[in-house]
Formats: structure tokens, sequence, C-alpha cells
């Protein structure tokens, strides 16, 4: 079972906040409503590829939700932690990280979030 993290830029007036979110590979993340709500921002969307790696230091396809900047809420859906085992990235395209699910629920700065994500269609 595959996990995607994004990065989302929130913006509210000039102020931009960053987040992650990770979800099943199999589902997308309501960005425009769960996401942009919880983080109470006016617009939410996917951050542009130059950022995500900047604000990182990760390389793209490869992001993780382990070392992110602490300051970024990571918001998981509850399907992810349901998962048992799952596969995200390590930071590099070329390697991925297998770990439980729920593990990533103790980061520091996880938030479950119930209804995250939903079926690809």
């Amino acid at each position: 079972m595959s996990a995607n993290c994004v990065v989302i830029a929130a913006r509210r007036g000039d102020d931009v906040r960053y987040a992650a979110c990770v979800v099943l590979a199999t589902t997308r993340a309501d960005v425009n409503g769960v996401v942009r709500r919880h983080l109470d921002a006016r617009k939410a969307s996917f951050a542009p590829m130059e950022d995500a790696v900047e604000r990182t230091g990760m390389e793209y396809g490869g992001i993780t939700p382990p070392g992110l900047p602490p300051q970024w809420p990571i918001l998981l859906d509850s399907a992810v932690l349901a998962a048992g085992d799952v596969v995200v990235g390590s930071g590099v395209r070329r390697s991925k990280l297998v770990l439980p699910g729920r593990l990533l629920a103790e980061l520091p700065s996880a938030v479950v979030v119930e209804g995250l994500a939903s079926a690809r269609g």
C-alpha cells in the first residue's frame, strides 16, 4: 500500500503557510475543501514543485513526512493509519521507506483528519 505526501501552500491575504497531506495513493486529498478549511485559508493549492523542493530539501516525487519542517502541519488521512504498512518517499526518488501508517501519527506536527481523502474518480 503506497501513501503520497503532497506539499500544500495555504494562503490568507499575503500570508502563505505550508503543510503536508498524506493520503493513500488510491485516493486524492480534498485540498479545496477539507484542507483549506482545516488550515483556515482563503485558498489552498499544491505548492509549485520548485517551492516544495526548496522548502523541504527533498527531491520532488520523494518527499516524505519524516524530516519536514517542524512548523508544518502534517495532515494524515485516517485510512493511512488503518492501512498497516505503507510505502512513502524517502526524500529522494530512487528509494522508498516502508513503515506502519500509524507511526506517522506520532510525528510531532501530525494531525489525523477524517475525510481528508476520497477515492479517485
